[in-house]
């Protein structure tokens, strides 16, 4: 089966399988999926791996337990349901743990191509009411 025949669902899901173990080791941080036609490309997570706090570096110990990742995970699939009529763009995901509970930020970019636009919409004068001509 190729990727492009899986649900953006489905292909979710897989990413959280393969960030599971890297998910383990950390406690806040940023998982993002770029898409490009409804199919995941890049994916990764972005963290800091080392915390100042008054004057101190210490170094991030522990991570999110399995109940966490299992909750993180099912967030991630609950928001494609706010994914409108875009089929390029970026999911992330910021997430941590505070008091033991994991908080989870969704921000959505969608990515358009005036290229793809251009192919779409006729060319025309927008310019007929005045004397100017257009460029294109």
């Amino acid at each position: 089966m190729k990727i492009d025949e899986l649900s953006l669902a489905r292909q979710l899901d897989l990413v959280f399988k393969e960030l599971d173990n890297e998910l383990s080791g950390l406690d806040s941080g940023v998982v993002f999926v770029q898409i490009r036609n409804n199919v995941i490309g890049k994916f990764g997570i972005r963290h800091n791996p080392i915390a100042g706090r008054d004057g101190q570096m210490d170094v991030e110990e522990g991570g999110l337990n399995e109940t966490q990742r299992t909750s993180f995970r099912a967030m991630a699939l609950e928001t494609l349901k706010f994914k409108r009529n875009w089929t390029h763009g970026e999911i992330s995901y910021d997430f941590t743990v505070r008091q033991g509970m994991i908080l989870v930020d969704a921000t959505m970019e969608s990515n358009y191509n005036m290229a793809s636009l251009m192919i779409r919409y006729p060319r025309t004068n927008t310019y007929k009411d005045s004397d100017m001509e257009s460029t294109s």
